[in-house]
């Protein structure tokens, strides 16, 4: 980070909850605050994150254009009251970060420094010995082209993407898009009827009662927003709906099903047999993309048991003025030019996206341009969470022994084992290769033990995972054997060619 330009700093674990206020956050921001009061009646949150924070500081100052792009990043703790905390690093309440913010004159600025730390990132995390997957991910509310997150491909992580077999296109499952075939018809428009259909919901099952195809059956979804906003979402049946998408396409910040009793009352039907003809005004409608194009469709008649078939727009539908795409893409689609789709599994280990004015124009933080006028920051945001990552290289970098920390980030680099330590001849020659090597600034864990047997002490060697194993015993004489953590073979060394092999 510092040389890719970025200034290192640290913010306050507590956050005056006001900062919070100023963004909305404290009813917005995608988890449960955790929050406390001092003795003086002040209200703080423990930071989840820290926009503001860094906001609030650049504010303060009286920055210019000629003091930009300003990239400042920090490693601190962070706590979050998460609905589903996981075992192990993947997901906890309290978690290290690398947290970045940037600061820029332009969106033209922001690009240039997002390239930046795209690169920086792919170079941590290959030091890291890590191959990560650059992922095209949504950006929540905020929106904007640019986010991306890096995830390391494993079956024991949380993030669910989909990727072409050549690695062209990557796409987290909530933002990923697939080509869907139109479902066109030359009909003639038949008469609109309602049909019954006692229980009849699932597609597959309505297609086979009405004798169509399943594309011409839809699906009609309800949902409230964060501010009790009943929307409707109609795509068609053989499709499912992605709610990230929909959240976009609706510009709401959370988005959940609406309730039973709520589908009732907006409807007058059991969940099931929701459609979009008759819905109060109230309710705004959004369709699909897939829903375009088609004659004669089937929906939910807002009837229990009752279906409406031979639906069309023009006629018994206005015309949509726009259809959007919020179809979840899945295993075995297509992208635009033809690939398939395969869904994967991996880690999220860091993340890139842009905050745009967002924060900036929230708490009125101004840059002096070269005309003297103030204007708002253009942002960007870049993390990576530190446990989830070791926790990551630790899945990757493994044998059924133990761990095998690459050279880089392991806690020690040699592992000295020193056997048949009764002998103060091979005791004293432990102990000098243990001061001669700190001495030489090499980080030691020396296994002194007295009654651990060698083959317990081989063992802890693995399950640890130091790079190099170095053992003293009066059958290595004068002489170090060595094994890397990471091989078989076990060679004798002289501590001059130890020193060698080290450096």
């Amino acid at each position: 980070m510092d040389e890719a330009g970025a200034q290192e700093m640290i913010t306050p674990v507590l956050h005056p909850l006001g900062l919070w206020q100023e963004t909305n956050r404290t009813n917005s921001a995608g988890f449960e605050l955790m929050r406390i009061d001092d003795r003086r009646g002040a209200s703080f949150a423990l930071g989840g994150t820290a926009e503001e924070m860094f906001v609030d500081l650049v504010r303060k100052f009286q920055i210019s254009y000629k003091d930009l792009p300003l990239n400042l990043y920090q490693f601190s703790s962070k706590f979050r009251d998460e609905l589903r905390v996981r075992g192990g690093l993947l997901r906890v309440r309290e978690f290290l970060m690398k947290d970045a913010y940037s600061f820029h004159t332009t969106e033209e600025d922001f690009k240039r420094e997002y390239a930046t730390m795209l690169d920086t990132y792919t170079r941590i995390f290959s030091e890291l010995r890590l191959n990560t997957i650059i992922v095209e991910s949504d950006n929540g509310y905020i929106g904007g082209e640019y986010c991306h997150e890096f995830i390391v491909e494993s079956q024991t992580g949380e993030s669910t993407f989909l990727t072409t077999e050549d690695g062209s296109y990557a796409a987290h499952e909530d933002v990923a898009v697939s080509i869907t075939s139109p479902y066109e018809s030359a009909e003639t428009m038949l008469a609109r009827t309602d049909v019954y259909g006692e229980n009849t919901i699932g597609v597959q099952q309505l297609s086979a009662f009405l004798n169509i195809p399943v594309e011409k059956t839809t699906k009609t979804m309800l949902f409230e927003t964060e501010k009790g906003e009943v929307i409707a979402a109609a795509i068609r049946g053989d499709l499912d709906i992605n709610e990230a998408k929909l959240q976009l396409a609706v510009g709401c910040h959370s988005l959940q099903l609406a309730s039973p009793d709520k589908v009732k009352d907006i409807t007058g039907a059991e969940v099931g047999y929701a459609g979009v003809l008759n819905l109060p005004p109230s309710v705004r409608v959004f369709y699909d993309k897939s829903t375009k194009g088609r004659v004669n469709f089937e929906m939910g008649a807002n009837k229990t048991h009752y279906h409406t078939i031979n639906v069309n727009f023009g006629r018994d539908l206005p015309e949509p003025g726009q259809f959007y795409e919020f179809k979840l893409a899945k295993s075995g689609d297509l992208t635009s030019d033809g690939k398939k789709l395969i869904k994967r599994k991996g880690v999220e280990v860091g993340n890139i996206f842009q905050l745009g004015y967002h924060y900036s124009s929230l708490m009125n933080a101004n840059f002096v341009d070269e005309n003297g006028q103030e204007l708002p920051y253009y942002m960007g945001c870049y993390g990576i969470g530190i446990g989830r990552t070791l926790a990551t290289v630790v899945e990757i970098h493994h044998d059924d022994r133990g761990i095998i920390w690459p050279e880089s980030i392991a806690p020690y680099q040699v592992h000295l084992i020193g056997l048949n330590l009764e002998d103060e001849e091979v005791k004293s020659q432990a102990e000098k290769v243990y001061q001669d090597l700190t001495e030489k600034n090499s980080e030691v864990l020396y296994d002194d033990r007295l009654d651990i047997s060698a083959g317990e002490k081989f063992a802890d060697a693995d399950l640890i995972g130091i790079p190099y194993r170095l053992v003293v015993s009066k059958k290595t004489g004068d002489q170090v054997e060595v094994k890397k953590r990471s091989e078989s073979e076990s060679m004798m060394f002289s501590f001059s060619e130890l020193l060698t092999l080290l450096d």
